[in-house]
């Protein structure tokens, strides 16, 4: 017999990689997610921060800041200062609303002013992908295509550890990143009212369409403001893989991606 190529399955080896999920004859919202409340769910936001005081948003389990030392060199500290912006509270707050006992971990890359740079997001996404985190949430991007090749590795590794990212299209028709790439989520803005309609795009490189018109959001001091964006449709789909996965925790991020797809509002009469 000759030798199997490189990555091949041995005849062997096929019982080793039976999968457990037993599918029903229709994936539905309801066996999707229905009676699930994200509880065993590690959400990891990655923005300005997150103000763990807020009572639309609860307990924060941990917060980092990505800085710069003397020399330039990135490094993760403990976040002392919360969130400067508002931005990070809105998208945690948004996934709280959905998944209600899914934890909250925050990893600042923004500073006041919605400052930043792409080193700094690829220094705090690979800490969140080191950390294991079930499902990150991106509503943000850079547009400087010397950090592609970099996120885009760093898109690929997350994926195939089973860490979920997802990520906001920009909100200008420009080229960005990590959303264009097809080992994340992408979603853009629809507007329904209701936080879990979902649609799905044939024409990629959007994917998903999720709430992200006049969203009421939380906001630093204890505030909510209405606000529009892809960055508030984002954390609506965090909200909902938190939710499968924690129901479904054995999927993987290709499994999972198929479950939005199979429950969205405009696919296999779901409207």
């Amino acid at each position: 017999m000759s030798e199997l190529p490189a990555w091949s399955l041995p005849a062997d080896a096929v019982g080793q990689i039976a999968l457990a999920t037993d599918w029903p004859a229709e994936v539905t919202r309801d066996w999707a997610w229905g009676g699930s409340t994200g509880k065993g769910v590690r959400v990891c936001i990655i923005d300005s921060g997150v103000d763990g005081s807020h009572p639309l948003v609860g307990r924060v389990e941990s917060a980092v800041a990505v800085s710069k030392d003397e020399d330039g060199a990135a490094f993760v500290a403990e976040d002392l200062d919360g969130d400067v912006c508002g931005h990070g509270t809105a998208c945690a707050g948004i996934v709280r609303s959905l998944a209600p006992e899914a934890e909250i971990h925050s990893v600042r890359v923004l500073g006041p002013g919605f400052t930043g740079g792409g080193n700094i997001l690829l220094f705090g996404l690979r800490y969140a992908i080191e950390q294991g985190f079930d499902v990150v949430n991106l509503s943000l991007s850079t547009t400087k295509k010397d950090y592609a090749s970099v996120l885009h590795e760093l898109a690929d590794s997350a994926y195939f550890q089973r860490t979920v990212l997802v990520a906001s299209a920009h909100n200008m028709p420009v080229e960005s990143y990590p959303w264009r790439f097809s080992s994340v989520i992408s979603v853009g803005s629809h507007e329904d009212d209701d936080p879990t309609v979902l649609y799905y795009n044939p024409s990629p490189p959007v994917e998903f369409f999720a709430k992200g018109v006049d969203v009421e959001v939380a906001w630093v001091g204890g505030e909510t403001l209405s606000a529009s964006g892809n960055s508030f449709a984002t954390p609506h789909v965090t909200g909902l893989c938190a939710l499968i996965r924690s129901k479904h925790p054995e999927l993987t991020p290709f499994q999972l991606k198929s479950v939005l797809h199979l429950t969205s509002s405009n696919v296999g009469g779901n409207r």
